[in-house]
């Protein structure tokens, strides 16, 4: 039996101390790939250091690190981008704040892992990962609008609206849905529909379990579908709001 795992990570949004907890408890070797699915940042205080704690995983280990809609806006900011109000409300304080006293040596080294992010990944299985989904019928090699990959949520909302009877050869299964054999997605949290724990709708795996606000943080095995949790992520930080 290989002992070669694909695990999933799921939005962190600088809640490092939970990050350490989770990855602790899934026991990850160098024989594993992890796969991040993006929104490293905006939330809890602590996003320099969850940057280079994924600095220095990706040293020791197979990464593969995902854009997320929330890394773009903090790369924004940090090349000198006009301050995004918006941004700053869902997050962004926290980051900008975090940011504060970071070295100008330290500071490149983020703004290349940013720019080194990767849109979306497909692996050997034609399995895809992605931080939010796509929207061109013919997958994502065709997708107009990269941004799609990291802002869409019409992928999720598709697959949970999706008739569990209806046959994928119908004429009325979703092209988009048959184009790989599974996808798994963050961006839009599974605590939306009352749920803390990675969920499936058709072929489409959500793993964002809410970390931003009440939820934990997830490692899933994508093989045994087995994941690892840690405890409620604003539990770690009892004196900050996160993105409640």
């Amino acid at each position: 039996m290989s002992l070669k795992r694909t695990l999933v990570v799921g939005d962190i949004h600088s809640g490092l101390k939970a990050l350490k907890q989770v990855i602790q408890k899934a026991t990850i070797t160098d024989k594993d790939t992890l796969v991040f699915l993006g929104d490293y940042i905006d939330g809890w205080s602590e996003a320099v250091e969850t940057i280079n704690y994924l600095l220095q995983l990706k040293e020791k280990y197979n990464c593969v690190f995902l854009r997320g809609n929330h890394d773009e806006l903090c790369y924004e900011w940090l090349t000198g981008a006009a301050d995004n109000p918006t941004w700053f409300m869902h997050g962004g304080e926290a980051t900008v704040n975090s940011y504060a006293n970071i070295t100008e040596e330290a500071k490149n080294m983020h703004l290349k892992f940013y720019e080194n992010l990767e849109n979306y990944h497909l692996d050997s299985e034609n399995r895809l990962f992605l931080h939010a989904g796509f929207t061109n019928l013919k997958g994502i090699e065709f997708e107009y609008f990269k941004k799609t990959f990291y802002w869409d949520r019409t992928l999720w909302e598709l697959a949970l609206s999706l008739n569990k009877e209806l046959d994928k050869e119908h004429i009325h299964y979703p092209r988009r849905l048959k184009n790989y054999s599974e996808i798994y997605i963050g961006h839009t949290p599974v605590t939306r529909i009352g749920k803390t724990t990675p969920q499936n709708a058709a072929n489409v795996w959500n793993i964002d379990t809410g970390a931003a606000f009440k939820g934990p943080l997830t490692v899933f095995d994508i093989n045994t579908k087995k994941y690892w949790q840690s405890e409620p992520v604003y539990t770690f930080y009892p004196n900050e709001k996160g993105r409640n």
